[in-house]
């Protein structure tokens, strides 16, 4: 028998635009998204909390977050970990 995998949480990535709170930053989102009608891509983004227990990520660094528990009334990912760093 297989043991049962447990289901892929949604990850986003994305750049830092804050590390200015304490155990938290900041990241954008660019999103990309076909319109109905026209069929153009129109490029949207969306800033979200995520929790960095480290204070590892810095301002411009370009991270990758996953999907979690509500941590606080506006954290819902964490920083799962750091793609690139700034230069």
């Amino acid at each position: 028998m297989e043991a049962k995998t447990k289901k892929e949480r949604p990850m986003l990535q994305g750049v830092v635009v804050s590390d200015k709170m304490a155990k938290t930053i900041v990241v954008e989102v660019m999103l990309r998204k076909l319109h109905p009608l026209y069929k153009k891509y129109l490029t949207r983004s969306k800033k979200v909390k995520a929790h960095d227990e480290t204070n590892d990520a810095k301002v411009g660094d370009t991270v990758r977050v996953v999907e979690c528990r509500p941590l606080s009334r506006d954290k819902r990912y964490r920083l799962a970990e750091i793609v690139e760093r700034a230069r």
